[in-house]
């Protein structure tokens, strides 16, 4: 089935909605040219995010959240949040008041981060719900929203939190925070304070990667955000992703991203 049209994992950064009760829209990434950055938001109201298929991963309150398909995630109110990778991310986005929901709605008692896994014939349910809720938001039809929403927020387990590991979101906090990228996993697991096999085995069990390929992943995030600045020299922005042979650089960005540095500036420098 065609996903549709290409739309970022991210809301209007200049749009107000502290008056809109309910809002969604749909997310596709699929194709979609990662830009230098997915800026940091906060909603007024509680956010979700529901992928329907591929792979998300968000910061908020400078905690990491990795989402597949059947994945919904939960944001309380004036949480922030960013988006720190995507893959194919597939689903829907937006936000919900809760006071719009039937009285004792666990979203009105949502104070941390809510992540709950939905699987097989629930996960397709959740997800031709969210469909018809978005077409119920395009057509103003708010009785079937109500509706919809109560019979969403039934299915949820109370407050479940995300089951990550601390150990793994400590490796991801320091993976992707801002500043240099390290390549060495033996960094990472001394600064932990746990072997590098472990964290190996802990990492990839998790999230189903390889501590490697999520450091490549901020390389390549933190590479594209230096060059779409346009003022730092490509010798520089190779060191700062722990890449010092500018020309391996060079060959390394252009097998994850299919262009030179130069090409991706010129890009996203045609862009502004």
């Amino acid at each position: 089935m065609n996903p549709g049209p290409l739309f970022p994992p991210h809301w209007q950064a200049d749009a107000d909605y502290s008056a809109v009760s309910f809002f969604i829209r749909r997310m596709n990434t699929c194709g979609f040219i990662k830009a230098d950055k997915v800026p940091l938001a906060s909603l007024p109201q509680v956010g979700f995010i529901y992928l329907t298929g591929g792979e998300l991963l968000a910061e908020i309150d400078s905690r990491p959240y990795l989402c597949s398909a059947g994945h919904l995630l939960l944001i309380p109110e004036k949480h922030r949040f960013a988006v720190l990778h995507y893959s194919d991310a597939v689903g829907y986005t937006g936000m919900i008041s809760p006071v719009m929901l039937s009285g004792g709605s666990v979203l009105s008692l949502l104070k941390e981060v809510c992540q709950q896994a939905f699987w097989f014939d629930e996960a397709s349910f959740i997800g031709e719900l969210f469909n018809m809720l978005q077409i119920s938001f395009e057509r103003g039809d708010t009785q079937f929203i109500e509706k919809g929403i109560d019979l969403l927020v039934s299915r949820l387990k109370p407050l479940e939190k995300s089951t990550m590991p601390n150990l793994v979101q400590s490796f991801l906090e320091k993976v992707f925070s801002p500043g240099p990228v390290s390549g060495s996993l033996g960094e990472y697991a001394s600064e932990i304070g746990i072997s590098a096999n472990y964290l190996s085995r802990l990492v990839r069990n998790y999230t189903g990667r390889s501590p490697g390929e999520w450091i490549d992943i901020a390389r390549i995030g933190r590479a594209k955000e230096l060059l779409g600045s346009g003022t730092c020299p490509v010798i520089d922005v190779a060191s700062s992703v722990g890449l010092d042979d500018q020309s391996y650089f060079a060959r390394f960005f252009r097998r994850h991203t299919g262009m030179t540095p130069s090409e991706y500036r010129k890009r996203m420098q045609g862009k502004s």
